[in-house]
Order: C-alpha cells, then sequence, then structure tokens
C-alpha cells in the first residue's frame, strides 16, 4: 500500500513515516506543498492520503477538494485543526477520517486501519462537538462555502488578495467578492474583523 503524507513541516512527515513504517510496508510518499500533493496523486495513485489542512498557498479545504477531484483514495486529515466546523466540512467534502495532532500515536494507526479498510474514523472528542449544536459566531460560519472558509484561512495567515486569488486558483475580482459575499454573511464591514473572527473561532 502506497501513502502519501501531506504536511509542509518535514519535521512532521519524518516522524509520521517512522511510525507508519512499523507497520505498513509499502512505499511512503511525502509532499511538502498542495501542488506537489496533487502531482504525486496523479503519477502515484496512493491508497491513503495524510493531509494536513492549514499549508500556506494551496491547503485546506481547497487542496482537500481537488484532491477528491483527482481521484484520491481515502484521505485521513491530520490537523491542528480542532475546530469542529473544519471537521464537518472536511467530512462532507469526501474525507474518510479526521484526527487533531494531539492525539496519540496508537490512535493514528487505528485511524489509518480504519480508513483504508473502506470505514471513517473521526476523533471522539471531534465526534461529540460535531454532533452538538454550536454557538454565536461558530453558527454563522456554518453559512459559508468551502472556498469562503479557505479565503478566511488565508486572510488570518495575512496573505494579501493576489495571493489568495493565486493559492485558490480564481482571478483577483472573484477573491474580492467572496470577501464582500464573507462580510456580507458575517455581519461585518473590514477585513480585520474576518481576521479576528477566522482566528476567534479557529479557522486560521
Amino acid at each position: 500500500m502506497t501513502i502519501l503524507l501531506v504536511d509542509d513541516h518535514a519535521l512532521v512527515r519524518a516522524g509520521l513515516k517512522r511510525l507508519l513504517a512499523t507497520v505498513y510496508q509499502g512505499e511512503i510518499l511525502e509532499a511538502a506543498t498542495g501542488r506537489d500533493a496533487l502531482i504525486l496523486l496523479r503519477s502515484e495513485r496512493p491508497a491513503l492520503v495524510i493531509l494536513d489542512l492549514n499549508m500556506p498557498g494551496l491547503g485546506g479545504l481547497e487542496l482537500l477538494r481537488r484532491l477528491i477531484q483527482a481521484g484520491a483514495g481515502a484521505i485521513l486529515v491530520l490537523t491542528m485543526h480542532a475546530e469542529p466546523l473544519y471537521a464537518k466540512r472536511a467530512l462532507d467534502a469526501g474525507a474518510a477520517g479526521y484526527m487533531t495532532k494531539n492525539a496519540s500515536p496508537d490512535e493514528l494507526l487505528l485511524a489509518v486501519s480504519r480508513v483504508t479498510g473502506g470505514g471513517r474514523y473521526v476523533e471522539a472528542e471531534l465526534a461529540q462537538s460535531i454532533a452538538a449544536p454550536g454557538s454565536g459566531s461558530r453558527q454563522k460560519l456554518d453559512n459559508l462555502s468551502v472556498r469562503e472558509l479557505e479565503i478566511m484561512r488565508l486572510l488570518a495567515t495575512g496573505a494579501s488578495l493576489a495571493e489568495i486569488a493565486d493559492a485558490v486558483g480564481v482571478g483577483y475580482k472573484t477573491v474580492a467578492n467572496n470577501c464582500s459575499q464573507i462580510k456580507s454573511k458575517l455581519g461585518v464591514s473590514r477585513t480585520a474583523d474576518l481576521v479576528r473572527l477566522a482566528i476567534e473561532t479557529g479557522v486560521s
């Protein structure tokens, strides 16, 4: 079985590779960027992708969507995002599993086994949060599309509209229009308020 690790931190990829090599004999590939991940996916067709959402440039739910469109097999999200909204959106988009990097090595191996066997796996605490209704600004985020959430995440990293347009793969005007729509949906008037909300709700 071929596994593709997608994370921009070399140390994280090395640790995952060592852990997975204790139980899996197949090839373990690595990608440090979203674009590299898409290239490797198309050429190598890994059975499992372990994906970090919080990556510079092309990342997050947008990368997850593109990997699925490109014919990815099972995708297990492994990220620092403990926000239930992200977990729900990732699963709705087609991820087979969702875990945070606070999980234990044993739980990660269990999740890998579950999703490669055709099942689903969500970290227990997150699964409970997904089932429970949110409140306040978190509920407002439910109205945002995958692209709008990704734009919010990139804004919170300090990316310009031109940089966001390049990362998401759309025109500058489209990003500007999306920003206006996000502000309208969330009831704010300034980009700074979007950044603040992204940080407060764990989108960043």
